[in-house]
């Protein structure tokens, strides 16, 4: 389990996330406009409406909630917040000894956010995303699982089209920060998704697929830019969280809920063509969630769960495929808090050992080895379930032994069942009772 982090440094994280989201909401809209708002199909959007020499423009400010109409009511205020944010930053950064992005991550991030690109509903995906979650979670994730040199942003197509607001062109966003950045050439003419500066630095948009499959690119007009769309994306991005990257004073950045990101990782884990390396590190950030999430949001980890399993027979698979991949101790408290039996894993069971079988007097039972994957298992069988499956007459330990023996073939069957369907209690060692061998 990750070292959480002090409480004080889980409330500077917390001061800062706010100075951060009212410095930003501050800077994107100045003190000489008003805000409006719309209803479209019965849900209230806000707009940020400015006089301009050509007449009156917008800029979308975002869905309405309690927290966004707070923020509209302290607007006027918001420009004092970034005192100190920078301190907070370093506090967090040396004191909790928490990831923060190269600086030329850090540097391009900050540049996407000044265009408008998470206000406008974008959403950081990958190792980037990643980075934010110690802070968030108030853990230290391990280190070596946040490196990188990409910077994945999505945004549904869907979104894109219905903010009425827009960047300035990706491209010409890019270039402002680092001249040299360029498209990568796409196997679909006319479309850029992915841009590539001549540091190695790359940008990659992407946009859910929920219709068929393809590869090519979809126009992301509010973000100026294509993108590539991608399976299973809709559901890491479903209401997005704000988060600050640690980078200068703070950037404030929209990404998926920790639940959906560590989900999202197992079902990709076993959809990568591109190498062992990328599916290690999808499982490794998956596992450092897991075990904390099972302790800090189980409730919204089952939620999420629910929501993917529900999905269909492709996502249960990939789920249990990924989710049987890890450490069994992870494996199980994910399956406890989610209320699923281990029969949702594909290809899982108990390979038994042959001998070893005994007799405990102290608890009156007779047992024998198995093991699954590294997992090894002791299994059970109470004196009373050996007299109610077997005719047992006899309270003789030797008796109880022998018929054990006899009978092992039907017990090991019967040990199965029980290690994959029922419920995953806190112990993983097999007791059958009684009833167990009457059903």
């Amino acid at each position: 389990m990750p070292a959480d982090l002090p409480l004080m440094l889980q409330t500077v994280y917390a001061d800062l996330l706010d100075r951060v989201t009212a410095g930003a909401f501050a800077e994107a809209f100045s003190a000489d406009g008003m805000f409006t708002v719309k209803s479209v199909r019965g849900r209230r959007y806000w707009y940020f409406q400015q006089s301009a020499a050509d007449g009156r423009r917008q800029k979308y400010v975002g869905p309405e909630t309690p927290e966004l109409l707070q923020r509209i009511a302290e607007h006027t205020a918001g420009r004092a917040y970034r005192q100190d944010q920078r301190s907070l930053v370093a506090m967090l950064v040396r004191g909790g000894n928490l990831p923060r992005p190269t600086p030329q991550i850090g540097g391009l991030v900050a540049a996407l956010a000044d265009a408008g690109v998470f206000r406008l509903r974008g959403v950081i995906v990958g190792t980037v995303a990643y980075q934010t979650y110690s802070a968030m979670l108030g853990v230290r994730l391990p280190a070596t699982m946040a490196q990188t040199s990409d910077v994945d942003v999505a945004q549904g197509a869907d979104v894109s089209a219905a903010v009425i607001d827009a960047t300035k062109p990706m491209p010409d966003v890019l270039r402002h920060f680092d001249p040299t950045f360029r498209p990568v050439p796409h196997i679909h003419s006319g479309g850029d998704a992915s841009y590539v500066a001549a540091s190695g630095l790359r940008v990659d948009f992407l946009t859910p697929n929920r219709g068929r499959e393809t590869e090519e690119p979809q126009h992301l007009p509010a973000l100026g830019t294509d993108a590539q769309p991608l399976r299973f994306l809709d559901f890491l991005i479903r209401e997005p969280e704000p988060a600050v990257l640690l980078h200068g004073t703070g950037v404030l950045v929209s990404v998926p809920a920790p639940q959906r990101f560590a989900l999202h990782k197992l079902i990709v884990s076993r959809r990568r063509r591109d190498g062992d390396v990328k599916r290690e590190k999808d499982r490794h950030q998956a596992e450092s969630l897991l075990r904390v999430l099972v302790e800090r949001r189980p409730h919204e980890l089952r939620a999420g769960w629910e929501e993917a399993f529900a999905r269909g027979k492709t996502w249960r698979r990939l789920l249990g495929e990924g989710l049987g991949l890890l450490h069994p101790k992870t494996r199980d408290s994910v399956l406890r808090v989610v209320g699923a039996p281990r029969s949702v894993i594909p290809g899982l069971h108990l390979e038994f050992l042959p001998g070893k079988e005994g007799y405990d007097k102290g608890t009156q039972e007779g047992f024998f080895f198995a093991r699954s994957g590294i997992e090894g298992i002791r299994c059970g069988i109470a004196r009373d379930a050996l007299q109610a499956g077997f005719g047992l007459d006899t309270i003789a330990p030797a008796a109880c032994l022998e018929t054990l023996r006899r009978h092992r073939v039907a017990i090991e069957l019967a040990a199965q069942t029980k290690y994959l369907q029922q419920p995953v209690g806190a112990e993983h060692d097999i007791v059958l009772t009684r009833t167990d061998m009457l059903s």
